[in-house]
């Protein structure tokens, strides 16, 4: 079990005031819970940029139903796109629907097929999230 630290923090009064909206608005117990995850947030995303890590993550698309052609990019590429672990489907409305896909690989390459897919015509809009386990987090 790991120990505990205290350490201190010099902020200016503002940002700090703000830190403590955000804080509520988020709903921390306390500044130290918020602090922790801050830092952890941060130490994944250092993790992105190691080419011998995965990431994992979603790709999420808004779809013009009238012009979607994802489905024929994607047979287009050569061989089978293992980053995608699986897609989901959601028809919104008669114009429009939302696909979601589950990706896993290093992040140059995450980002790569995310760049492709969302500049495909036919997506109104799209965006990658991408996070790890952070194994290497205590």
């Amino acid at each position: 079990m790991s120990s505990l630290i205290r350490f201190g923090v010099s902020l200016d009064q503002a940002l700090l005031d703000k830190f403590d909206q955000l804080i509520q608005k988020k709903g921390y117990a306390n500044r130290s819970e918020a602090i922790r995850d801050l830092i952890r947030d941060s130490l994944i995303r250092d993790e992105w940029e190691d080419p011998r890590d995965k990431v994992v993550g979603t790709l999420t698309v808004i779809v013009d139903q009238k012009l979607n052609s994802i489905t024929k990019k994607l047979a287009q590429t050569k061989g089978p796109l293992q980053e995608i672990i699986s897609t989901m489907h959601v028809q919104l409305d008669d114009d429009n629907s939302l696909e979601v896909s589950a990706v896993r690989g290093c992040a140059k390459v995450l980002r790569k097929l995310a760049n492709e897919l969302i500049g495909t015509k036919g997506v109104k809009h799209g965006s990658l999230v991408m996070t790890t386990t952070g194994k290497n987090l205590k």
